[in-house]
């Protein structure tokens, strides 16, 4: 018995320590079997004294203590230092570096580290599967922008706010059908981007603003939303048929699908288009050109997301998400709450506002580029 209670405490002591012990460290610790540490992991659990998590055990949420030393300033509060934060995101191309970056700076403002796994579009169970493997890496924190529709999503979403570690969710926001999941989350407020296009447009004097998406992208429902909205707030005349789907630019069939495009913008007199995202917008210019359709003469363009929008020939009016930011904030706000675990905190759901960069394609005077 009382071999046992020595083994119990180291395992409650290395648990104080490291705030999550994966259950084959405490085996080689301890040098006793699998189901000794198991039997011993059980009794505690059944005490409340430990919690189970992916492939070890943990503090119970209520008894978690900060792990890390002396806090760092941040938005939310002191932040945990020298902290292991995860982050699983779909992509680490195109839209989601800047994402990184921000996230990175901060933690490393810290003095912690990073560690970046990339997962799949649409792929509830690579998300869980990358977000396993972080956990065992002994993770502190957790910045993920997992899948969201579908019920296999809603149950990843479920055990993400199981986890004990802090999960702030990046661009992700649970669903309607869980919309009471006490999950953080920090968003651009894509919506009202494509609102505040459609209202510069308005003020040169457009009327018929078409919406130009691609299939592919998971911010295009967001930029219809916002779209349609500000077109009926505006009172401007119906906009049906005026929600055009393209091909991704370089993607087999792009060239003629844009052509189609402006050939139907000739016809119908549409003269301003709203396109995501910079590619497909330099795309029909590209296409224009060959067609005599000159921007901004013949045609205003603004585009969404302002990637390489500055390079573009004329250069684009974008609407700018503040990814970047948005990384710095989202890192904060999971670094504050691994310096209090504990705390009674409040579900956060930050959303950041884009913002528009006038420059030639849409035939307002440009403002300079900062340097």
């Amino acid at each position: 018995m009382a071999l046992a209670a020595e083994r119990q405490e180291r395992i409650l002591a290395a648990v104080r320590k490291h705030g999550m012990v994966r259950l084959a460290d405490l085996v080689e610790q301890l040098g006793v079997t699998p189901v000794t540490v198991r039997r011993d992991v059980t009794l505690l659990a059944d005490r409340g004294l430990v919690q189970r998590v992916h492939g070890g055990i943990a503090l119970p949420h209520r008894a978690q203590t900060p792990r890390t030393h002396e806090g760092a300033p941040g938005t939310y509060g002191p932040m945990a230092t020298h902290a292991l934060v995860g982050m699983v995101v779909p992509s680490v191309e195109y839209y989601w570096p800047p994402v990184i970056q921000g996230a990175h700076t901060a933690v490393a403002a810290a003095r912690g580290r990073l560690v970046m796994r990339a997962s799949r579009w649409e792929d509830p169970a690579e998300d869980r599967r990358q977000v396993s493997a972080l956990l065992e890496r002994g993770v502190q924190a957790l910045l993920v922008a997992p899948t969201t529709a579908g019920r296999a999503a809603m149950e990843l979403l479920r055990w993400l706010r199981s986890l004990t570690v802090p999960v702030v969710l990046v661009e992700r926001r649970p669903p309607q059908e869980l919309a009471t999941l006490e999950l953080d989350a920090v968003t651009t407020a894509h919506a009202l981007g494509a609102g505040l296009a459609v209202r510069h447009l308005v003020t040169l004097g457009h009327h018929r603003i078409a919406l130009i998406t691609t299939h592919q992208s998971p911010t295009s429902k967001a930029l219809r939303a916002g779209w349609q909205d500000a077109v009926d707030v505006l009172g401007l005349d119906s906009h049906n048929g005026l929600d055009l789907e393209v091909p991704s630019y370089g993607s087999p069939g792009w060239a003629q699908a844009y052509t189609d495009v402006l050939e139907w913008c000739r016809r119908e007199e549409v003269r301003s288009l709203l396109v995501h995202s910079d590619r497909e917008a330099i795309g029909l210019i590209e296409r224009g050109r060959e067609l005599g359709i000159g921007v901004p003469h013949d045609l205003a363009i603004v585009t969404y997301d302002d990637e390489i929008g500055a390079a573009s020939d004329p250069p684009l009016t974008a609407v700018r998400p503040q990814k970047h930011r948005l990384g710095v904030l989202a890192a904060e706000l999971a670094l504050a709450k691994v310096a209090e675990v504990g705390e009674e905190w409040p579900v956060h759901r930050l959303e950041l506002w884009p913002n528009v960069v006038v420059r030639e394609s849409c035939g307002s005077v440009a403002a300079p580029d900062p340097l």
